[in-house]
């Protein structure tokens, strides 16, 4: 009796094996890996084919994106707004209503790219994608949240529904048109990160310093090209289709738009931290400029490996980001609460 197979136990094995079942060679192992890891991850990754309809739709509402909506708190934090009257309380109002505007419209992304997602190594788990929440009920879903989102932005103040109903209307554009073209996209990217900042701003409200605006434009321009960079050096290690807009990159100059974004928000923030005045003569702002510039600088050599694709997941995971900003939040706290 022969012992029995151990590729048939071991989910990797079984993408690499060949039809006949035998272990394949190192030649054999180079011509199929590209294809090999989606069919592996299909295989180790059965957690989310057992979810019920409220599970499946919270994967869909991507609850993880919302650590994005913290550049409200940030914005009025920059302005030293903070502790002040019910500031709290309309900053937690805004904070939750952009992320039921996020929600939605992941929701009705998902429905528009359904065919897309399902030739993706990654995103074919999701659950429209997995046929696991409907079209109909996606966009029931999506719908339902942009106007809950909407109507508790108007709630804070008429001022911030406008500028909600901006976000909205700018993302919805981007997957319909701005992705498709070069650089634009980058920049639309940018701008749903800029709304989120003056979103802050409104629901203070706080004027907001044009200095800080520039370091987040530039910080999200690094974001989005990140993503394009990953994306496109996924796409030619697997040989697979690109999207028509990563045809017209090239990851050099996707390192270039890196190398310039990084090196303005870099700029523009020593700018920002070097106007705010000094709290009893201690600057306390200068110094985050440190933690700043060492987080700018490990998120660049993480994309320049070829992460980035998920940027929420790899600020989250990587231990030196998070030190990182740790660090910036400590310091920043500091100055805060000594001013």
């Amino acid at each position: 009796m022969t012992a029995p197979s151990t590729i048939s136990q071991d989910p990797l094995a079984s993408a690499l094996a060949p039809a006949g079942g035998s272990v394949p060679g190192s030649a054999e192992l180079e011509a199929v890996i590209p294809n090999a890891i989606p069919r592996a991850l299909g295989a180790v990754a059965p957690s989310r084919r057992f979810l019920g309809p409220l599970g499946a739709a919270l994967v869909t509402m991507r609850p993880r994106q919302w650590s994005k909506n913290a550049l409200l708190v940030a914005a009025a934090g920059a302005a030293g707004a903070l502790g002040r009257d019910d500031t709290s309380v309309r900053l937690a109002l805004a904070t939750v209503a952009f992320c039921l505007l996020a929600s939605g419209i992941y929701a009705l992304n998902d429905v528009r790219d359904v065919r897309e997602d399902r030739l993706h190594p990654r995103k074919c788990h999701r659950p429209v994608a997995a046929g696991r929440v409907g079209l109909r009920t996606a966009t029931a879903l999506g719908i339902a949240l942009i106007l809950s989102g909407l109507a508790m932005c108007l709630l804070v103040r008429p001022l911030l529904g406008l500028v909600g109903a901006g976000y909205v209307l700018l993302t919805l554009s981007y997957t319909l048109v701005w992705r498709r073209f070069v650089i634009v996209d980058l920049v639309a990217i940018a701008g749903g990160f800029v709304l989120r900042a003056v979103a802050g701003g409104v629901a203070a409200p706080v004027p907001l310093s044009r200095w800080f605006v520039v370091v987040v434009t530039a910080a999200a321009i690094l974001v989005a090209a990140g993503k394009r960079h990953a994306e496109l050096q996924r796409a030619s290690l697997s040989g697979g289709s690109k999207r028509r807009v990563l045809e017209r990159y090239t990851q050099q100059a996707l390192r270039y738009i890196l190398l310039g974004s990084a090196a303005a928000a870099i700029t523009a923030y020593c700018i920002w931290a070097f106007r705010v005045p000094t709290v009893h003569g201690f600057p306390w702002r200068p110094l985050t400029i440190a933690p700043f510039a060492l987080c700018m600088a490990r998120y660049g050599l993480l994309v320049r490996d070829g992460a980035g694709e998920a940027p929420e997941e790899l600020i989250l995971s990587d231990r030196w980001l998070v030190l990182g900003f740790a660090g910036w939040l400590l310091l920043f706290s500091l100055g805060v609460a000594a001013s």
